[in-house]
């Protein structure tokens, strides 16, 4: 691999953006996942690391992204309406993450949409 001395300046420029820009995404989905975790904690009436492990277990048990998760239950509220997947597992994942239980491994990720069916 070439280091960044050794390229060419519009080559580095373009590996800079590139890093920025996923830097930027890694910024905004800390963020989501953080709003996420507030979300969990209001609902559940958890602690915060009960309210991380139950987005964490919900994400594992429906096999969908955490971020994707995390920004479903962020637009929640404003909705009115959550996926009907996770949902159905958030119960769940809040009663595990009060008892403490080791969550189970996930499958596959499944790309889910939070607007309304339509």
């Amino acid at each position: 691999m070439i280091g960044r001395e050794e390229q060419a300046p519009h080559e580095q420029l373009t590996a800079l953006q590139e890093e920025v820009e996923q830097l930027r995404r890694g910024l905004v989905s800390h963020a989501v996942v953080d709003q996420a975790i507030g979300v969990v904690v209001t609902v559940g009436r958890l602690r915060p690391e009960q309210g991380w492990a139950a987005l964490k277990h919900v994400s594992q048990h429906t096999n969908i992204k955490l971020r994707e998760v995390a920004r479903c239950l962020v637009e929640w509220p404003a909705r009115g309406w959550l996926p009907e997947v996770i949902r159905r597992a958030l119960p769940a994942a809040v009663e595990h993450a009060r008892t403490g239980a080791d969550a189970d491994g996930r499958e596959d990720e499944r790309e889910v949409r939070c607007g309304r069916p339509g």
